[in-house]
């Protein structure tokens, strides 16, 4: 009579769970958003912008690159208009950015601070000219340069293009294809032309 009454129990989760499965990805998406979210942080879904520019950290982020943020042990975002975090002190004071925004994010596993601003439309051409004598490699596509420095565990990228800024420093905390997928929501607006060529 036990063995019975256990597969019969035994049954009755398993078709539960199996009805349950579907719901699980909007469970997640629903905790990354509310529940595991810094304090006084928007959690309003980002995917669905469209082609504007953000206003706010939030928007920097697609919802899963957001979730692994905010999961991350110790995560905590504080949003500001700082300066940006970079050691090319002397391009910034050259293109003196006005920033819209700086997301700096600090956990257990290390520091990202990302800065959004805008510059003069040549920022790129002197961005490229600058950068590699501090370290930089540069390459320019589809009307940007994307500038990259490493050095240890200190990560460094700045882009510039369409009169944007946008840098980011990353300290032992490297996200998944982090700042490409940051790019593309801060360039969204952009036109994309015919690609020029690229140079390093």
């Amino acid at each position: 009579m036990a063995w019975t009454v256990g597969l019969a129990c035994a049954a009755v989760v398993a078709g539960l769970a199996y009805l349950a499965l579907p719901l699980l990805p909007a469970t997640v998406d629903w905790m990354a958003q509310s529940g595991g979210r810094p304090d006084g942080v928007d959690a309003a879904p980002a995917d669905d912008l469209g082609p504007t520019e953000p206003a706010q950290c939030r928007h920097l982020y697609v919802d899963a690159l957001w979730s692994a943020l905010v999961w991350t042990p110790g995560s905590e975002l504080v949003e500001s208009t700082d300066p940006p975090t970079t050691t090319a002190a002397s391009v910034t004071e050259a293109l003196t950015p006005a920033v819209r925004m700086t997301c700096d994010w600090v956990s257990d596993t290390g520091q990202i601070h990302t800065t959004v601003a805008e510059v003069a439309t040549d920022a790129g051409a002197i961005a490229a000219a600058a950068l590699p004598s501090l370290g930089f490699a540069c390459i320019e596509k589809d009307a940007r340069v994307r500038c990259i420095r490493e050095d240890g565990d200190l990560v460094e990228t700045i882009e510039t293009g369409g009169g944007l800024w946008l840098s980011t420093s990353q300290a032992g905390w490297y996200p998944s294809d982090y700042t490409r997928r940051v790019a593309d929501r801060v360039f969204v607006a952009m036109p994309t032309p015919t690609p020029t060529g690229e140079a390093s």
